[in-house]
């Protein structure tokens, strides 16, 4: 079976590399009868890597212990389910999968029936299928999954139990998904350089292939730390650790461009700009999977060392960055700007601070994770910066965004003057002070809690107000009750109105962050059974502790009867377990979740006495991340939603506002 996996990749190689020479030549030399065998190309390199992925998912279904990798990830007690997803548990599967999904991207963009940019779809498969080339060449001669070992162990490794979790199934394709997604834009901005093509037409082909990718890497990274909230036992979602920070990276400048665009699209400012924040998303993403798959830094996340792997996507990095700045500066004369700035009290002002912003968020987390080697190398100590150096510098920037968010939202075009600005901001601004006064009644005394809760209350109204007053003029100029102005409204503008849920969901995020951070509650104790400990309103007492042995592994559970303020509110059940292939125990946590708090209870350790230790936690609004994430994504995909074909002409030049 390593046969029938390894050759297929070797033959799409040569392929993919046909392929992206035949792109270029008959690209340059508008050869129709070239431009038709490299798309035969494209697709059959698709086919080949579909049928390696094939072998390799049939290796693991079938426990071909021969297979290293197989061996290596998988073990006979493993799930079916969790057998499948040990395709992207290793270094070799993974990078297999990025590479198969990029194959199968390239196959739609080129099938994809497009009025407009099909001039430049050659350039863009060109190098799509040279991005294609390189994961192969990492695939067949330094990252093989397909490698045979020399006997057939008896069993295999098995999975990293921490990996056996429901997050497995979706936080690490939909991370992949999302940097291979960025792939496609990149391709089409140095398609529009070759091809100096460098109006509008790029951006309008690539609007919905960013937004896609945008949405995936947010998903994979929400799941990641609902994953990490369920699974690690700390009672955290989010560690600032250099792999999570650089999944965050490409997400944050990916932001930055999906602004950016709809200044260059609507006003024609920004032409550079825009092709310097894709350029760096896309390498930034590249950093994404390469970081992952180094010991440059140290992180829980991260595969086994493999040098050979780090100099090869360090040169291709080089290479891309490199050759993508040298062509944009060698066609910056003809990106000139169409208009200026009239005003800084303007739309345009605000989104282009959002957008420095943005970018400044990430040069920081840029700068913290990659501290400890600037400062090997220039004190000869390694130096690491923690969460307060991330949270502190980051903290008044997203709050700024957050804040810019909703000023965007209101704020005319061109130059706002002093009339709208009292309009449109009066019932928002006053709202808000409401709120302040309100939260300080209750005797919330933190000010940074209040100025952050204010701030997205503020942006909240704002984005309301917008939705009433368009609601009610679109019902004067219809016979419509509300529900059906507001659905239509909705309708009308897809793009404006999916990007205003992207925000609310956006808001609801940073309430949950806010809660959790500023108000949690820690408590430690250890009892017997029998005994209670108290944290806030809630008590606890330890009923008693099982032990049960499966044929993986060994679980040690405790259950705890939990009551609030004397209101009964039934068992938690913490686990410990211990699996035989695997020295560290993991920890199981129990959590009660309204949405008002969570009660985190963790296990911590036990004696013979029967004395139990457990560390327990109240994280109030951690249940308004994931429903932010939920209004996040429908909110993406109202935006990404197609809109009637008699619309498209002026959506063309209006603002989305994702």
């Amino acid at each position: 079976m390593q046969d029938v996996g390894y050759i297929p990749l070797f033959l799409a190689l040569v392929v993919s590399v046909y392929s992206a020479f035949t792109y270029f030549y008959g690209g340059e030399k508008g050869n129709g009868v070239l431009l038709e065998s490299a798309r035969n190309s494209l697709i059959a390199s698709c086919v080949l890597i579909s049928l390696a992925a094939g072998a390799l998912y049939y290796s693991l279904i079938t426990n071909d212990f021969q297979n290293e990798y197989v061996a290596s990830y998988t073990s006979r007690d493993l799930s079916l389910v969790y057998r499948l997803s040990a395709f992207w548990a290793g270094n070799d599967g993974s990078l297999l999968f990025w590479g198969w999904l990029l194959s199968i991207l390239a196959v739609i963009m080129v099938l994809q029936k497009r009025d407009i940019g099909r001039e430049l779809v050659p350039y863009s498969a060109g190098v799509v299928m040279c991005t294609l080339a390189f994961f192969l060449i990492i695939s067949l001669f330094i990252a093989n999954p397909f490698q045979r070992l020399s006997f057939v162990p008896p069993d295999g490794q098995g999975l990293n139990p921490l990996l056996e979790n429901e997050g497995m199934f979706f936080h690490p394709p939909l991370l992949l998904a999302g940097y291979v997604g960025f792939t496609i834009p990149f391709a089409f901005a140095m398609s529009a350089l070759l091809t100096r093509r460098l109006g509008d037409e790029w951006l309008v082909v690539i609007r919905r292939w960013t937004l896609i990718a945008w949405l995936l890497l947010a998903v994979g990274n929400l799941f990641g730390a609902w994953w990490a909230y369920v699974e690690l036992g700390w009672g955290g979602y989010w560690a600032w650790d250099p792999v999570e920070n650089a999944s965050f990276l490409p997400w944050l400048v990916g932001t930055a461009f999906l602004h950016s665009i709809m200044m260059q699209r609507r006003r024609g400012i920004l032409k550079i700009w825009n092709m310097v924040l894709i350029i760096i998303t896309f390498n930034l993403a590249i950093l994404g999977t390469f970081l992952v798959r180094s010991s440059v830094l140290a992180s829980v996340h991260t595969f086994a060392e493999s040098p050979a792997l780090g100099v090869a996507f360090l040169a291709f990095i080089g290479i891309s960055l490199f050759g993508s700045v040298a062509l944009l500066y060698y066609r910056s004369d003809e990106l000139h700007s169409e208009a200026e700035m009239e005003s800084m009290v303007s739309r345009e002002s605000t989104f282009l601070l959002n957008n420095l912003l943005l970018v400044g968020a990430a040069f920081s987390i840029l700068l913290g994770t990659f501290f400890p080697i600037i400062s090997e190398a220039v004190r000869g100590v390694k130096t690491s910066v923690g969460p307060p150096f991330f949270n502190q510098v980051n903290g008044p920037i997203f709050l700024a965004i957050i804040l810019l968010s909703g000023i965007c939202t209101l704020i005319g075009w061109k130059r706002a003057s002093v009339k709208n600005l009292v309009r449109n901001f009066l019932w928002p601004t006053v709202a808000a002070v409401i709120l302040a006064i309100i939260l300080v009644v209750l005797g919330i005394n933190n000010v940074a809690a209040i100025v952050g809760f204010v701030v997205c209350a503020f942006v909240l109204f704002t984005i309301l107000s917008e939705g009433i007053r368009g609601t009610i003029a679109r019902r004067r100029m219809r016979p419509q009750n509300y529900l059906s102005a507001f659905a239509g409204l909705i309708l009308a503008n897809r793009p404006r109105y999916g990007g205003y849920m992207v925000h609310i969901g956006v808001l609801l995020f940073a309430m949950g962050v806010i809660g959790s951070s500023v108000f949690n509650i820690e408590a430690e104790a250890s009892i017997k059974p029998g005994e209670s400990m108290s944290i806030g309103r809630y008590v606890l007492t330890y009923e008693k502790m099982d032990n049960f042995e499966t044929q993986s592994k060994t679980t040690v559970s405790a259950t705890l009867s939990v009551s609030n303020s004397g209101e009964r509110l039934g068992r938690l059940v913490a686990e410990k377990y211990f699996h035989r292939n695997h020295q560290n125990p993991v920890t199981e946590v129990a959590i009660k979740s309204t949405l008002i708090e969570d009660l985190y209870v963790i296990l911590v350790g036990w004696d013979q006495d029967g004395t139990t230790a457990f560390k327990v936690l109240i994280n109030p609004l951690v249940s308004w991340l994931w429903i932010g994430g939920v209004v996040l994504v429908v909110g993406a995909l109202v935006a990404f939603w197609p809109e009637r074909r008699r619309r498209q002409e002026r959506t063309a030049r209006d603002g989305e506002d994702v």
